[in-house]
């Protein structure tokens, strides 16, 4: 029996801790903030509990343990990542656990379809796995999603689709997908890696360990992440908006190596980043076997994007509200900013570390900015000179001010390129309060809530 640390007790270390104790591990408990619920754990599972705060104390702690197990929480700053290096002691990171005890299963492993990427991930993951459920397969989303992937290792999945985070890559040795896409990279998460090397080494690892039979799908526009990918043991398998790549896009129609998967006109959604998430979803399926042709198609067609994504909130009067509070970076801003052609944008947060002027590269569609938030003051710098700007002190008022710059056929869009933690305890909080005050500003009865945006 092996001795374990599991640091930071958020969903994924409270899941790994219960997993470890049901194998038989021996397991300590620890957080930077203690509570009375961590207690509770502890007492649940006979689980050893270590107070925060004293270096010392964490330093002999991690000298006592085989393995280290830092929740995705943890950053690589925290003095627990260089104590345990020190110490020479394994770190591991939950998926990468889970993906070892998936190897040993009986009956053997079951396929694993992975995604990472700057933005994107989500989606693409859940369409990924609506594709293997149409081609008639029980299927579990886990990873960077509410199901950590150690909590479905006993369910009666046939496949998994991996959301891979920066933070859970950085911990992985042996981790391998059967097909793994990388799907963008652009500076983000810098408050918790080092800096953007330590960034895109992390993401890097998810195709690190991929055996030539494993299909490597990586986006043609992005050259670097191509030649990281061509550098991979796997099938190198591209996608993009040219012929020239494996699964494209042509004029109104997506297409694949066994030709066309079907006309954009068919899905619910088809802006050029639902596109390109659908052509990289259907290339792991495709290439991994996991999905038949069928379920792709019926997916693609299906398919609807997650709440708080570039999601129409109301039309009223020729204007159209979009909800995109997921966007916590200037890179997926401006994935939503060059949807449109003529945009109001309601922008800002608490930053994390990123350069926020990157919004204004894509100033030709922003007719005019209401920023909120922390970062507030740098949002209206990004555009100063650019188009008008103003700044609100609440969502209410930037809703309000949004109302009065905004024309018929144009678009108001939330987008806000920050983190929500200055106003809001997650972007789901802050998407759901924009959402709600639309609908009330705009007066609901009257509002469409329409599928556009193809």
């Amino acid at each position: 029996m092996t001795r374990v640390l599991v640091y930071g007790l958020g969903i994924a270390g409270t899941s790994v801790a219960r997993a470890l104790v049901a194998r038989g591990h021996e397991v300590v408990l620890a957080d930077d903030h203690l509570s009375r619920q961590h207690e509770l754990l502890g007492q649940e599972i006979g689980a050893e509990i270590f107070p925060a705060g004293d270096l010392g104390a964490l330093a002999a702690l991690v000298k006592s343990v085989d393995t280290v197990v830092p929740a995705p929480g943890v950053p690589e700053t925290h003095p627990l990542f260089a104590i345990s290096i020190d110490a020479q002691k394994e770190m591991l990171s939950e998926i990468e656990l889970a993906y070892r005890w998936e190897q040993m299963r009986s009956g053997g492993p079951r396929p694993i379809l992975a995604v990472t990427g700057t933005d994107g991930k989500t989606t693409t993951t859940l369409m990924a796995a609506a594709m293997i459920r149409a081609s008639g397969k029980r299927v579990a989303t886990v990873g960077n999603t509410e199901t950590p992937f150690i909590d479905a290792l006993d369910s009666d999945a046939e496949a998994f689709v991996v959301e891979c985070s920066s933070f859970r890559l950085t911990l992985t040795s042996t981790f391998r997908a059967n097909a793994a896409v990388w799907l963008n990279i652009a500076p983000d998460h810098l408050d918790w890696h080092r800096d953007f090397a330590s960034y895109v080494a992390a993401k890097a690892k998810i195709w690190a360990h991929l055996q030539p039979e494993d299909a490597v799908v990586a986006p043609s526009a992005y050259k670097d992440i191509c030649g990281v990918a061509q550098k991979s043991a796997g099938r190198f398998v591209s996608f993009g908006d040219t012929s020239d790549s494996n699964y494209f896009s042509s004029g109104n129609e997506l297409v694949g190596p066994q030709g066309v998967l079907l006309a954009t006109s068919a899905m619910k959604r088809s802006l050029p980043h639902d596109v390109q998430n659908g052509l990289a979803a259907a290339a792991m399926c495709l290439e991994s076997g996991v999905g038949a042709r069928a379920g792709i198609v019926q997916a693609l067609q299906e398919f609807e994007p997650s709440h708080h994504r570039i999601e129409l909130i109301a039309t009223k009067n020729g204007v159209r509200w979009f909800d995109d509070s997921k966007a916590t970076s200037p890179h997926a801003a401006r994935t939503a900013l060059r949807a449109f052609p003529q945009i109001v944008l309601i922008a800002g947060g608490r930053n994390k570390g990123l350069n926020l002027s990157e919004l204004a590269l894509e100033h030709e569609h922003v007719k005019a900015v209401v920023c909120i938030g922390e970062s507030a003051q740098e949002i209206a710098a990004a555009f100063s000179g650019l188009c008008p700007t103003a700044i609100a002190t609440s969502m209410q008022e930037a809703i309000e001010i949004a109302g009065s710059l905004v024309s018929a056929n144009e678009v108001v869009l939330l987008s806000p390129a920050c983190t929500s933690f200055d106003w809001y305890k997650n972007y789901e909080e802050r998407g759901c309060d924009f959402a709600t005050r639309v609908k009330k500003y705009v007066g609901h009865e009257d509002s469409q809530h329409e599928g556009e945006g193809r």
